[in-house]
């Protein structure tokens, strides 16, 4: 059975409940929650007198409260490393991860984090800004590969059949809205081809690992010129490629891509050099992060992101995917 791709509750609901979560936890952590966003998870902000914090209420069929267990683990970590994450707050009887029965079939977890301060870029970012994104991806695999995780440490896994297959964590690329039958032969013929490379690229230690795996704008914060990186939620076992395309998520036709990739790769071989190997497979992951993309605008048609991207861009993605086949597609042309 197909599991539900997004939550059908109404944002009055999600705010009630953040409301009813929010009681349990010390005073000092309670006040005014505020509905930021919502896709896989709703997230508040939540104000006090003092401080501010970040709620997260993960929607159902998604991760378990092991799954979300070990992303506490691993930010704890990295936390521990000199990483600027988000800390989670136990609640009043030190419990970190929330239970919320919501009905027999329904139950749903939260998770309430300090506010990370920041400033989100947008699309007019300067491209050189992406080169401390670059750095701190790097020292992330680094840390990933050393990192010795305990026994119990449960994450998703990204390889291309949990992405671009009919059984894929976000759904399935064909139901996506506007596909003519043209349009999919299109796709699959990108699929099928991505599907050899990734073959034979294996998934060796220091190519496949724990990854952020949505290294995006919107997920990532400049303060006082440091950058740092939120949202853990997506974070699993994947391509260390992939978290390099992710970061040109939705915009992977826009204009400036190939320098917002160009300094990524400076800022992040300086902190691990790529083999060409690697480089060679950035192509190929950046098509396939855009057709994972692509099936999770079609079961994500409610969210604000999906809405604002606009038919456009689901006639953009075809068109990568026939200049990706026809070998036009030269992502890399100012990066290598």
């Amino acid at each position: 059975m197909e599991m539900e791709q997004y939550d059908t509750l109404t944002d009055g609901d999600m705010i009630a409940m953040a409301n009813e979560v929010l009681t349990r936890y010390l005073p000092k952590h309670q006040g005014e929650a505020t509905l930021i966003c919502r896709s896989e998870n709703a997230t508040f902000k939540v104000k006090t007198a003092t401080e501010q914090f970040a709620l997260r209420i993960h929607r159902p069929d998604y991760h378990n409260a092991l799954n979300i267990q070990s992303e506490l683990e691993w930010l704890a970590a990295l936390e521990a490393q000199g990483f600027v994450t988000p800390a989670p707050i136990a609640d009043a009887q030190g419990t970190k991860v929330q239970h919320i029965r919501v009905s027999d079939d329904d139950l749903r977890f939260a998770v309430l984090f300090r506010w990370i301060e920041g400033d989100m870029p947008t699309t007019d970012i300067d491209p050189e800004q992406f080169e401390p994104l670059g750095e701190i991806m790097a020292r992330l695999h680094l840390h990933s590969i050393e990192w010795q995780r305990p026994e119990w440490f449960k994450r998703l896994e990204w390889d291309h059949a949990s992405m671009l297959s009919a059984e894929g964590h976000w759904g399935h690329w064909q139901k996506v809205p506007g596909l003519s039958p043209q349009d999919i032969e299109t796709v699959q013929h990108a699929v099928d081809n991505i599907a050899t490379h990734v073959h034979d690229y294996g998934k060796e230690a220091e190519t496949y690992g724990l990854i952020h795996a949505d290294l995006r704008l919107t997920n990532l914060l400049f303060h006082k010129g440091e950058t740092r990186v939120i949202d853990f939620d997506d974070c699993g076992e994947g391509w260390f490629m992939h978290d390099i395309a992710a970061a040109m998520s939705f915009y992977e036709h826009y204009e400036h891509m190939g320098q917002w990739l160009n300094s990524l790769l400076q800022g992040y071989q300086k902190v691990r050099p790529l083999p060409q190997r690697d480089l060679n497979m950035l192509p190929i992951m950046i098509m396939q992060r855009r057709i994972q993309l692509l099936a999770w605008v079609g079961s994500h048609q409610q969210t604000e992101m999906a809405k604002s991207l606009g038919d456009h861009w689901v006639a953009e993605t075809v068109r990568l995917c026939r200049d990706y086949l026809d070998d036009r597609w030269k992502v890399l042309k100012h990066a290598v």
